[in-house]
């Protein structure tokens, strides 16, 4: 792998750290936890929002349409927007202008029809792109501010993966906000009971043998409702739908104004490394990008970046759908993923301690063994009317997922320094490729099928990371070797 830049090029970046003072390396933390802030309450209105798309907005599919012109156009954003855009604001105002990009569907809300959400959902996906590559490109680059700051005593790479592990953790807490509120304010004066939870009523149409026809067995039916005839859902009431919506709009807004305010400009530590999008004009853009997929290692990770997308999907719509919601009733999503999102929170606290103690390589492998064994458990077993089975397996599903993220994220930027905005336009370009596909055949495929897809994409993607690794291994073998061989070679000529 890339190692730190050579002693001779940190001098003057030294002296430019220590010229801003003593407590810059505080100043750097302060700054990711300000930005972990700013994406959580960001995205515990976003989730919170997206996660009742499907429900409340089901004429015509619209809540289906909506998600799918975001994650289309989230694709797209990816190709054509990161380097411009940060080329053009910095990674700073990227991502403030990107999470205005957001707001939009929020206040679409208040009068939700295709004129609406259609294009506030295409402007989310466009804000996507440039939003996601920024971030990751401002913790990788005062990353390395930092291990400057320290005189190298902390590795820029180990610095990487514990930087993004500490932005995750405020990230994942989103989810459980998210389902938090939702639920607070659509339960809000509602009668405590069965069939009344979450602003929904929940009404057994028909009796079900959950164990025959719920989780891996599931099948949707023909319609594409996705109840199979079980579930029926009243929609919450306008008022609280639109205090629902108000409380959403202002995270969104108070999440703008604390980067705006509280998170510094990489202006400030310019002296660190010049990125390669600084080199180059917009109308290459697209190119860069697509020329990252020429480095081998760019094309090895691939797999195992669009099997993110894949299994985020998967647990978001399938998982919620085919085992949750036809196993225990449609109330109990918002608990289910309260567990996924304190799971990921854990899993982001705890993986650069794990990974400093077992090493990237292990812990990945053990990371795929864990969920190749999650996944046949889930497709073996027979579900059941007790909740904290469910809980535990998304639960533990939220524990892999939150250790993929912080790895392959992490290992974009150990990768491709200077390169960054190309390699992590890659990553979201695939990690949403892969939630695409996962949404455009949920309709199509039974739940069994999808797992097995899921598992497929991973042992792919498994593969594909050890290879890298391999070569890695190789070249640091010649690279000893060499080094042996020009010590050998100046003691003999001392002599």
């Amino acid at each position: 792998m890339t190692t730190d830049p050579p002693a001779s090029g940190d001098s003057e970046a030294l002296a430019a750290i220590e010229k801003l003072g003593p407590r810059e390396k505080w100043r750097i933390v302060k700054n990711i936890a300000v930005l972990g802030f700013a994406f959580m309450i960001h995205f515990t209105a976003f989730h919170g929002t997206s996660n009742l798309q499907s429900s409340l907005h089901t004429d015509g599919s619209l809540g289906a349409y909506t998600l799918a012109s975001i994650y289309g156009s989230l694709i797209v954003s990816n190709l054509f927007l990161p380097v411009l855009v940060i080329r053009l604001l910095g990674c700073k105002w990227t991502i403030v202008v990107s999470f205005m990009a957001y707001i939009p569907y929020i206040a679409a809300q208040f009068y939700p029809s295709f004129a609406t959400l259609i294009p506030s959902g295409l402007a989310v996906g466009f804000g996507g792109g440039p939003l996601w590559c920024a971030k990751c490109t401002y913790l990788s680059i005062i990353a390395e501010a930092f291990s400057i700051a320290t005189r190298r005593k902390v590795r820029t790479e180990y610095l990487i993966v514990k930087f993004f592990s500490l932005f995750f953790v405020f990230y994942q807490l989103a989810q459980v906000l998210g389902n938090l509120i939702s639920f607070t304010v659509l339960s809000y004066g509602e009668p405590v009971g069965e069939g009344a939870l979450n602003g929904t009523e929940v009404q057994l149409v028909s009796p079900v043998n959950i164990s025959v026809t719920c989780g891996a067995n599931y099948q949707a039916p023909v319609g594409g409702n996705g109840s199979q005839g079980v579930i029926d859902l009243k929609r919450p009431d306008e008022s609280q739908l639109n205090t629902l919506t108000g409380i959403f709009l202002a995270c969104m807004v108070g999440a703008s104004i604390s980067v705006a305010i509280g998170v510094d400009s990489l202006k400030r530590y310019n002296m660190i490394r010049t990125g390669h999008a600084n080199q180059v004009s917009g109308t290459r853009m697209l190119i860069i990008t697509l020329q990252q997929l020429g480095n081998k290692y760019q094309l090895l990770l691939l797999p195992i970046t669009a099997f993110i997308g894949v299994e985020q999907a998967f647990i978001a719509v399938d998982f919620t759908k085919s085992f949750v919601a036809c196993g225990l009733g449609i109330s109990y999503i918002g608990y289910a993923m309260i567990s996924f999102g304190l799971a990921n929170a854990v899993a982001a606290a705890c993986t650069p301690y794990i990974t400093k103690h077992l090493g990237r390589r292990l812990l990945i492998l053990l990371t795929a063994l864990f969920h190749a064994t999650l996944i046949v458990f889930m497709l073996l077993w027979r579900p059941t009317d007790e909740y904290y089975k469910y809980s535990i397996i998304v639960a533990c599903w939220g524990l892999a997922d939150g250790v993929w993220l912080i790895q392959i994220n992490s290992l974009s930027g150990i990768l491709f320094p200077g390169h960054e905005e190309a390699a992590f336009s890659n990553f979201r370009l695939w990690e949403a490729t892969g939630s695409v596909i996962m949404y455009a055949t949920s309709p199509f495929l039974s739940t069994f099928q999808k797992l097995l897809f899921v598992l497929g994409i991973m042992i792919v993607g498994t593969i594909g990371y050890g290879t890298i690794e391999l070569m890695e291994y190789r070249v640091k073998r010649v690279v000893v070797a060499e080094k042996r061989f020009e010590v050998v070679s100046q003691q003999a000529d001392d002599s």
